[in-house]
């Protein structure tokens, strides 16, 4: 439901004038969500709504969509001409100087880019800044309460108890059979899901040798998806509870098919270890300290110890992402290669720290979910991180 008070509080935080939202035609789904739009509400025509800081917000609505915006409080608008438009935009912007927008200099963020570059040229006539809304976004969007916790770490147990059972069955298919196909290990990990009452938007990542190397690899589709005994095996997992409002735990593991793990994977686990370690301390120190941390600075540390060792160029994606209803979802990104992130890590938000080292002969990733809680309170989530690659059949 949508809060006025928390908007304006949110303005006040950040010292702005006011957020602007803007929608055409569903282009907009942050301004949608946080207005309480619903995704299936019929809408052909462009509508403003201004949240000033104070006092009550203005609402500027087509002539054959006058109602598109009744659910929210304030003081209606309707146009019809687009010399209307325009003149009301600068109305209702009168007393604004400086207001969010879900915009992005340059395209720096797409993920809270959500205006186009010419409805942005229009409004910076009536203005004298337009700043991105994502810091604002995240209170909206990112923000857990209470019971989302819980169903994080409800998930969290289960996805867990997921890797277990997925070594079980390969150390026993192979002891039986000779080997298991990814597809086959797959299964059985949505199985236990299903059982579980968990859900989740795309099946696991079970990745035998060469096509761990490849960070999104679709499972059963190499060359050879037989996993045998001597082979490195990289699976990757995310579901959330099938209830409202759930949200998700995102987690990647590795392990050897044999008694003991040789030393080519050990060499390179290790070093994607103190990666991921090298951030989650500086997250924990940050907030220890109250010290403000943007997600650029938790990518780049993390990146630091993977291009000091010397695989630097291996290491092809983001740090994290953040976590919600969505696996990815819109709050701040640990970030610092596709995008320069310059969004607040925010109490209240969950995200990943999943570095990689992704070799033509194997890859490596460990991903462990982070949530801070209300009280600072740094969580390393859904059971102790991975120190060491599992022997998967000295184990199982």
């Amino acid at each position: 439901m949508f809060k006025l008070s928390k908007v304006q509080a949110a303005l006040d935080q950040f010292s702005l004038d006011g957020w602007l939202f803007y929608d055409f035609r569903g282009s907009n789904v942050l301004s949608r969500r946080i207005l309480d739009i619903p995704d299936n509400a019929m809408g052909s025509r462009r509508f403003f709504y201004f949240v000033p800081q104070s006092g009550q917000p203005v609402k500027l609505v087509h002539r054959i969509e006058s109602e598109a915006l009744d659910h929210l409080p304030g003081e209606k608008i309707v146009y019809l001409k687009w010399q209307e438009l325009e003149a009301s935009i600068e109305t209702m912007l009168r007393n604004a100087n400086s207001i969010a927008m879900e915009y992005s200099p340059r395209n720096a963020n797409p993920y809270i880019s959500r205006v186009d570059a010419g409805t942005v040229e229009l409004v910076r006539e009536s203005v004298e800044s337009i700043v991105p809304s994502g810091d604002l976004v995240q209170l909206f969007e990112a923000v857990w309460d209470r019971e989302q916790w819980e169903l994080h770490q409800k998930a969290g147990v289960e996805t867990d108890k997921a890797f277990e059972i997925a070594w079980s069955f390969i150390a026993s298919q192979v002891r039986e059979q000779g080997s298991v196909e990814e597809a086959a290990v797959c299964d059985i990990i949505m199985q236990h899901f299903d059982q579980t009452g968990l859900t989740t938007y795309h099946p696991p990542i079970v990745a035998r040798e060469a096509h761990s190397g490849d960070p999104h690899y679709e499972t059963g589709t190499g060359t050879n998806t037989a996993i045998r005994e001597g082979d490195f095996v990289l699976i990757d997992l995310w579901a959330k509870l099938d209830v409202p409002r759930g949200v998700y735990s995102d987690m990647t593991r590795v392990g050897y098919v044999g008694q003991q793990v040789p030393e080519k994977y050990t060499q390179i686990f290790q070093i994607v270890a103190e990666a991921r370690d090298a951030a989650i301390n500086l997250v924990e120190r940050a907030f220890a300290s109250n010290t403000p941390l943007q997600g650029w600075e938790v990518d780049q540390i993390c990146r630091d110890v993977i291009e000091q060792a010397g695989y630097g160029s291996a290491f092809v994606h983001r740090t994290g992402h953040s976590i919600g209803q969505e696996t990815h979802g819109n709050g701040a990104n640990m970030d610092n290669l596709e995008t320069h992130e310059e969004r607040l890590v925010l109490p209240q938000t969950c995200f990943s720290i999943e570095p990689g080292i992704y070799l033509p002969e194997f890859g490596v990733r460990s991903e462990v979910n982070i949530f801070i809680d209300e009280l600072q309170k740094v969580h390393v989530t859904a059971g102790e991180r991975q120190t060491e690659i599992l022997p998967i059949m000295s184990e199982f």
